[in-house]
């Protein structure tokens, strides 16, 4: 599950109970504007209701306003669990999510999350706590400056170009998308230069010039509307690596963005095919440059053997699955790459990334930008960049968390960001009406401004490249957690650590180890007693950013508590010994609570003949942080192990590592530790296998049984270890296995079994969800066999038991199923406009049934119709009867009659063609 780092209390919805009425009848209002109700025995909160349509049940969420089109994807949670991700609605508002079987009932504490944030839950429960939080922290001096300013402008003159081929087909998607990219490159460079291609990610696709919010998410866009030129928002990024000597590619996305709701995987297939695609294009232009647009014609040949790939948000997660697919290519029948691979990618930055699979590269170098504010991926969990990859494969690849503190999601792009921007943009940070955050509210002590981001950005791009591509060392300093800084991101604090590289024997809580003084806790699990950290503290951390499932097995950390300096000692004895040996120092990946301050730790180590030595002090500062931010993040400190060898240790076989805390009283999480030396070390890609999870659909059919397969695709080389998670349909909890993978195997093997019958039921989704474990990648990590309902809905009639009464007394209809069903059915009614004579008025009906169906009052008199009632009948499985009653008033007006109009619609409260419609006629008493 995605961590949700924000109280919110499930309001209780109002009760539709009927006197008289056989179970209940749910009234839902126009999004937004009236109260939900209930069904069955599930309280549904306030804008939540229940449907069924099509053949499938669905859960609907009506947001009270827009919900902006970002990179984080909305997925509904219940009970600690995640139910899946819903289709957004065109009026961006409606969120729609087909359930599998499974009661009502399983719908408790239901919520919309997006990045870790709650979005269904009122403001003044959206972020607990902060006015007790203590003081925020505002980070020390800046640090010392490092050996080069990688955002320095070269010596380079730059020139500005663009091309638009025509479009293509991408896996997965219906429509062809854009070939269209802005190019800037050095003036009379000499010779091939390397290549830096920029993906943007999911932002809105179309704008209506002159209308200030006018933005869709439609591809192609309508007439009158034009494309949002994201991709020409790194200009100033690609300008600075261009006076450095780079060709640089910044391509547009908008045709993925526009139907991304669609694949299973968010759009990185589709992503990664449109980036390989552009890649096979430059390789060919710089084998034949006569092939090239006649805009590119200035333009320096590209060396495709040094490529940078730097991807924003839903691009990040796309340039990562390019790298993946270029070192271990996916299946012939889904490559988009045209043709065998013709590039070397040296290394990835990834900017405020999303990874739904989290499957990182372990074998290409990465740098992870995260933004300390970012309001769309607010989870930050472009960190599983830098964790995910420990154990995959060699572990040379030089991995960067590089945190941004004050930085939001947006103004890493001019095009996303306010008074920058052609289109409609804004400032991704979620502000709350009713008090500024400390941290990220603008104007605040540690917020940037939209240039000192921008800027802060563009330097640390420019050092990766230094690093992954020119092999410049001296860089490494700024992203590895050394602690120097690049003098040109001006006043931005940025602070790194990093795995990967020369680091050698790791302490790491993930495998087999025992831990004395303190807790081996859990990154992903729903009890607290287990999880690292309570999903119900307000700000969350990066390092147990959720996934797929609502625990998981091997990602967990230490954690320590005290109460008085010194008065606990935190031991972790891994299952084999470490080997130190070469190491400069030992250097620790440790979390503290934002705002803490310093925080002190003693360290030691004990060698296998139990000879302990005392190595040093470290101190771990805190980050800034509230209750709406991500900042229970790992700061990187060292010490020497100069105190091991004097004291004789033998550091080939370390068996275990103690902190003691020294400060009053507090908490930390230790993440890992490792041997660390300096150094950049050349990068070979381990041949590996590769797992694709595919899915295949099939018909229940009328009577037997089937047993079916999830389709898995095993290529590549060698073998590896990856852990299988299958989720069951009902409940949605997962068990998982580790499973050692060969190419051509079928060693995951989830076999399903199918029961035909010719009952109506649901469309039902049996998945399992895969991960990377040791020596092996995963491409496509969830898949599944959805099974499809292939029984027509009972036919439904309605007979009036009351059809036509004296005011003073109810109607009443009786509602009857053809046949029963072995699943729950609803069916939504609207009250609509006569077709003759008078209609009931809101005075006509009993008050009470009037303010529980519609939450509004008697006046001012209007059409019942006027009310836009919405009326759910439900009908439990087994059942065919549903009694419906609508009381009305007495009064002394003398009315001709007057009737109410039910007609069978869908939840959009369109009428259902051949659905069924009754009326109901009320008279003036004798």
């Amino acid at each position: 599950m995605i961590r949700a780092r924000h109280i919110g209390v499930t309001a209780v919805a109002l009760l539709a109970t009927l006197a008289g009425t056989p179970g209940l009848a749910a009234a839902q209002q126009p999004p937004g504007t009236r109260p939900s109700t209930t069904l069955s025995d599930t309280e549904l909160p306030p804008g939540w209701q229940l449907s069924a349509q099509g053949g499938r049940r669905e859960l609907v969420w009506h947001a009270p306003a827009p919900v902006p089109m970002g990179d984080a994807r909305v997925e509904f949670h219940a009970g600690g669990r995640l139910l899946g991700v819903p289709v957004a609605g065109r009026d961006g508002r409606t969120f729609r999510l087909a359930l599998e079987r499974g009661r009502p009932s399983d719908l408790k504490d239901v919520r919309a999350l997006a990045g870790g944030r709650r979005l269904d839950a009122p403001a003044e429960h959206r972020a607990p706590g902060r006015r007790t939080a203590p003081p925020v922290t505002v980070p020390a001096a800046p640090a010392p400056a490092g050996a080069v300013d990688p955002g320095r402008p070269g010596a380079y003159r730059t020139l500005t170009s663009a091309y638009d081929l025509d479009p293509v087909t991408l896996p997965g998607l219906p429509r062809p998308v854009e070939m269209k990219a802005v190019v800037v490159a050095p003036k009379n460079a000499a010779g091939r230069r390397p290549l830096a291609l920029f993906l943007h990610g999911r932002h809105s696709t179309c704008y209506k010039p002159g209308a200030e919010h006018d933005v869709t998410g439609d591809w192609p866009c309508a007439a009158g509307y034009r494309p949002i030129p994201s991709h020409r928002g790194y200009l100033r990024d690609q300008q600075l690596l261009a006076s450095q000597g780079y060709v640089t590619v910044s391509i547009s996305a908008n045709g993925i963005n526009g139907q991304d709701w669609q694949a299973e995987d968010g759009g990185a297939e589709a992503r990664s095919s449109l980036v390989r695609r552009h890649l096979a294009d430059w390789a060919d232009w710089a084998a034949h440059p006569g092939h090239a647009p006649a805009a590119l014609r200035r333009v320096p040949r590209a060396d495709l053997s040094r490529v940078l790939l730097v991807g924003h948000s839903r691009g990040g997660e796309g340039v990562n699955r390019a790298a993946m697919d270029s070192l271990y290519p996916p299946p012939a029948d889904r490559d988009g790459s045209r043709g065998p691979v013709r590039w070397t990618i040296r290394g990835t930055v990834l900017i405020g990334p999303t990874i739904f699979g989290q499957n990182p590269v372990a074998d290409v170098p990465s740098a992870t930008i995260l933004p300390g504010c970012d309001g769309d991926v607010s989870d930050l969990q472009g960190e599983v960049y830098v964790d995910g990859t420990r154990g995959v494969s060699s572990g040379t690849a030089l991995h960067s968390a590089v945190y941004v503190v004050g930085a939001n999601h947006n103004f890493f792009n001019s095009e996303w960001t306010p008074g920058q921007a052609e289109a409609p943009s804004s400032d991704d940070f979620w502000d709350d009406e009713q008090e500024r955050d400390p941290v990220c509210s603008p104007g605040s002590a540690t917020r940037l401004t939209a240039d000192q981001q921008h800027r802060a950005g563009a330097t640390y791009i420019a050092a990766a490249a230094r690093l992954f591509v020119a092999g410049d060392d001296r860089a490494r300093p700024l992203l590895d957690g050394t602690g120097l800084r690049a003098p040109s991101a001006g006043p931005a604090r940025v602070l790194t650590h990093a795995v990967g590289a020369r680091r050698g024997g790791g302490f790491l809580p993930d495998g087999p180890v025992t831990v004395t003084g303190g807790r081996l806790c859990s990154a992903v699990d729903p009890d607290p007693a287990v999880s690292c950290l309570d999903p119900e503290v307000p700000g969350s951390s990066p390092h147990f950013a959720g996934w797929e499932t609502d625990r998981e097995t091997g990602r967990r950390a230490v954690a320590l508590a005290w109460t008085a300096p010194g008065g606990t000692t935190a031991a972790l004895r891994p299952g084999a010994a470490v080997s130190l040996a070469g190491a400069r120092s030992l250097a620790l990946r440790v979390i503290v609570p934002p705002n803490s301050g310093s925080t002190p730790f003693d360290v030691a180590v004990t060698d296998a003949s139990g000879r302990r030595a005392a190595l040093g002090r470290v101190t771990v500062e805190a980050l800034p942080g509230s209750g709406r931010t991500a900042s229970y993040w790992a700061r990187e400190v060292r010490v020497p192990l100069t105190a091991a060898t004097r004291a004789g240790l033998d550091l080939r076989h370390v068996t275990s590592l103690a902190l003691t805390p020294r400060s009053g009283a507090g908490r930390a999480w230790l993440v890992d530790a490792w041997g660390w030396r300096p150094g950049t070390p050349a990068v070979r890609a381990a041949a590996l296998p590769r797992v694709d999870v595919g899915r295949t659909t099939v018909k229940e059919g009328d009577s037997g049984v089937r047993t079916y397969t999830v389709p898995v695709k095993v290529s590549g080389h060698g073998s590896g270890q990856v852990r299988v998670y299958v989720l069951d349909p009902a409940t949605g909890r997962a068990q998982g296995r580790v499973v050692t993978v060969r190419p051509g195997g079928h060693d995951i093997d989830v076999p399903v079994t199918v029961r035909g019958d010719t009952s109506f039921s649901y469309d039902v989704q049996h998945d399992i969800a895969v991960k990377a474990v040791h020596g092996a990648v995963v491409g496509a990590h969830r898949g599944g066999v959805t099974v499809q309902n292939d029984d027509p809905m009972p036919a439904l009639t309605v007979t009036p038991t009351a059809g036509r009464v004296t005011e003073g007394r109810a109607l009443d209809w009786r509602l009857s199923l053809s046949e029963p069903s072995a699943v729950d059915i609803w069916l939504p009614f609207r009250i609509v406009p006569v077709t003759e004579g008078a209609e009931l008025s809101t005075k006509d009906v009993d008050p009470r049934w009037l303010s529980e169906w519609t939450g509004e009052e008697p006046d001012p008199e209007r059409a019942l119709s006027a009310t836009g009632a919405w009326v759910w009948m439900e009908f439990p499985a087994g059942s065919t009867r549903y009694d419906l009653s609508l009381p009305t008033v007495t009064d002394q007006v003398a009315e001709p009659a007057e009737s109410v109009r039910f007609e069978q619609t869908d939840d959009d409260g369109r009428p259902v063609p051949g659905g069924v419609a009754f009326t109901g006629t009320v008279t003036d008493a004798p």
